[in-house]
């Protein structure tokens, strides 16, 4: 398998849902395969496929050592949340405060069609929403209040990645999070 590409905030896959996986074949394997080997080439915490252009529910993470991987997951988040500071491999050198359930329970399957559930807290539940967010087309950047969102979007336009996803004329829009951000996002 292969190190891929990471798509760049601007990028219209990254804020296109992506479709649920329907064949749990070797294609599917090699997916989780190359996704991992790119997250650990980055390196970073988390990456779901839309970030290399595939727009399937599947992601990846690496936290505390332990890599796993998810198909097609729903998420179960306490009311309890956490404050804290997140970036993203889409978001190249930048990372904001973004607010998150402190606890978060993932549903899916793994690359085989089994059923999985991984529970976790602090990192890991951070982690959990970010991917599946990448995998509803919402990006960590939709999660701020507006004065956040501004001050985050300024940094964005001030890197030296910004205009590299605009090449093709898409102009990023920042939209509404479809998920309850428990009174902390727009």
């Amino acid at each position: 398998m292969t190190v891929q590409s990471i798509r760049l905030f601007g990028d219209p896959v990254l804020v296109t849902p992506a479709n649920p996986v329907t064949d749990f074949d070797k294609e599917l394997r090699n997916l989780v395969s190359d996704l991992t080997q790119t997250m650990q080439a980055a390196p970073g915490a988390g990456l779901a496929a839309p970030q290399i252009g595939v727009p399937l529910r599947v992601f990846v993470w690496d936290i505390d050592d332990e890599l796993g991987h998810l198909v097609n997951p729903t998420l179960d988040l306490s009311e309890e949340m956490q404050e804290g500071e997140e970036g993203c491999l889409s978001f190249p050198n930048l990372s904001f405060d973004t607010p998150r359930a402190f606890r978060a329970v993932a549903k899916g399957f793994n690359m085989y069609g089994d059923p999985v559930v991984v529970e976790g807290t602090e990192l890991l539940a951070r982690c959990l929403q970010h991917e599946t967010d990448h995998l509803n087309g919402v990006l960590f950047i939709d999660r701020m209040n507006s004065e956040q969102r501004k001050i985050a979007m300024k940094e964005i336009r001030e890197s030296d990645w910004f205009g590299l996803a605009n090449q093709n004329g898409f102009v990023p829009k920042i939209k509404i999070s479809p998920h309850n951000t428990h009174g902390q996002g727009l």
